[in-house]
């Protein structure tokens, strides 16, 4: 029975996630600051919040004397809409520790207990901002580059152990986090990308589910859910 570890499970892709893994099969644990609320046999929560170091290790620890860690996802993150002229220097701090570092932390802690194992695969969250250059999220797309770049040379560091790291990055997903932005900002990403509809969490969750499963994924590889 192979073993997922998630970030961001409390709420979003990070739960619906879990919850498809467990349909599946997997034994899923979640790392998220906030409540869970995922009752299942072979899930197990963990309170994490993944910009601490100290607390991602000694909960990684926890997972990793379970047995092996098959599947790391990380997908907790967070987001902002400002103008570059007006964003503060706080929120693109905050912005660079939970998206970039807080992918860091999880992907080192998870990376050492994937490498004595000799194997494993690592997908890092990312977004079509980053290709898109989208205005509005200077501070958003350069955390999300950042974890970009992070894939690529962990991918290489890690190929001879055997662990595989690649990115995935979605364009607007129907969430209540998008619903609050306006239709217009949301339309023009989406037209951007070949996706006019949109895209629903379950759509996300199968683009997800059928890259991980799909025998081309190459390690290092950046993929996005559109066309571009």
């Amino acid at each position: 029975m192979p073993t997922a570890l998630i970030t961001g499970t409390s709420q979003g892709l990070g739960l619906a996630l879990a919850e498809r893994l467990l349909a599946d099969g997997w034994t899923v644990h979640g790392f998220a600051r906030g409540a869970q609320t995922i009752t299942h046999e072979r899930f197990r929560a963990h309170a994490v919040d993944v910009t601490d170091e100290l607390s991602v290790r000694a909960a990684v620890a926890i997972v990793a004397e379970s047995g092996r860690i098959d599947l790391l996802i990380n997908n907790a993150g967070a987001a902002a809409l400002n103008a570059f002229l007006l964003t503060p220097g706080s929120v693109a701090e905050n912005l660079m520790r939970v998206n970039y570092l807080g992918t860091f932390h999880c992907l080192q802690a998870v990376g050492k207990v994937m490498v004595r194992q000799r194997g494993g695969l690592v997908v890092n969250l990312t977004t079509v901002a980053v290709p898109l250059s989208l205005e509005g999220e200077a501070a958003y797309v350069a955390s999300k580059a950042a974890v970009e770049a992070l894939t690529k040379v962990a991918a290489k560091e890690l190929a001879t152990q055997g662990v595989r790291v690649v990115a995935l990055g979605l364009g607007p997903v129907d969430t209540k986090l998008t619903r609050a932005v306006p239709k217009a900002a949301l339309s023009k990403i989406n037209d951007a990308i070949g996706r006019p509809e949109g895209t629903t969490m379950a759509q996300a969750v199968d683009f997800f589910m059928s890259r991980l499963s799909a025998a081309d994924l190459k390690s290092g590889s950046v993929e996005y859910f559109g066309e571009f």
